[in-house]
């Protein structure tokens, strides 16, 4: 199987807590008594786990950046998720359904930030295709701060037909754009509803809008035009959760 490393205080403890089968080895910088740090290690020792001493130069060899928080990860990476794993997620919610998808997004700390948003407003799943995309990176994983193991991350190899066959599933496709006339607070995002949001600077592609029931855009006071997509799909998923609280 793949393997892969993670970093980054946050990143690395959700792995201990919720996958400690797929990690294979800690190293940490145990003489840098950095308090954020400590937590973790006893939660690797009451795991089972033994933490290798490595200083900052191996450990920034080992997480190949200097933001590594004083501990890294060796991870056996889990099977990607296929579009079989979203049927047999939606065939078993018992909530509504409220998905993300994110359409050739190529900036990991984007992707990050976006699954970290995604665990916060409760997300059952976000849904990326498989070419001209990022996928979870070590990057991706330390900006998610351990949503990356807690949010299912489906990785698709036809988004279109991916869309098409939610539709038939019930689920209202809304796409996001700066050109649509529907506003994103006047809509009904109560529904069964994957949110669609395009990718950075060129946003969604022509068929994927032409799959979107309904186009939205987020009112924009100022003189810019649009909003990084991270922040965007945050304004967009806690309007949802505003709304589903009031349901």
């Amino acid at each position: 199987m793949a393997k892969t490393t993670i970093h980054g205080i946050h990143a690395v403890q959700t792995a201990i807590e919720n996958d400690p089968s797929n990690i294979i080895q800690l190293w940490a910088d145990t003489k840098s008594h950095h308090q954020r740090l400590m937590p973790v290690l006893e939660l690797a020792q009451k795991k089972g786990m033994s933490v290798a001493y490595a200083d900052g130069a191996q450990l920034e060899k080992l997480a190949k950046t200097r933001k590594h928080q004083n501990i890294v990860a060796e991870y056996t990476v889990p099977k990607n998720l296929t579009e079989n794993d979203l049927w047999d997620l939606l065939a078993n919610l018992q909530e509504t359904p409220f998905l993300l998808i994110l359409d050739e997004v190529t900036d990991p700390h984007n992707l990050g930030a976006c699954l970290r948003t995604c665990e916060a407003a409760g997300v059952h799943a976000v849904v990326a295709p498989r070419d001209n995309a990022v996928g979870l990176t070590p990057t991706a994983r330390k900006v998610a701060s351990g949503a990356a193991e807690l949010v299912p991350f489906i990785q698709v190899t036809n988004l279109a037909r991916t869309l098409q066959t939610l539709k038939d599933h019930g689920v209202w496709i809304l796409g996001t754009s700066d050109k649509a006339r529907g506003d994103l607070f006047q809509q009904d995002l109560t529904m069964p509803v994957a949110l669609v949001m395009g990718a950075e600077g060129k946003g969604m592609r022509r068929l994927t809008e032409k799959h979107c029931d309904i186009l939205l855009s987020i009112p924009m006071a100022g003189q810019i035009s649009s909003l990084n997509i991270s922040v965007a799909t945050g304004v967009c998923l806690y309007e949802a959760v505003r709304q589903r609280r009031l349901a």
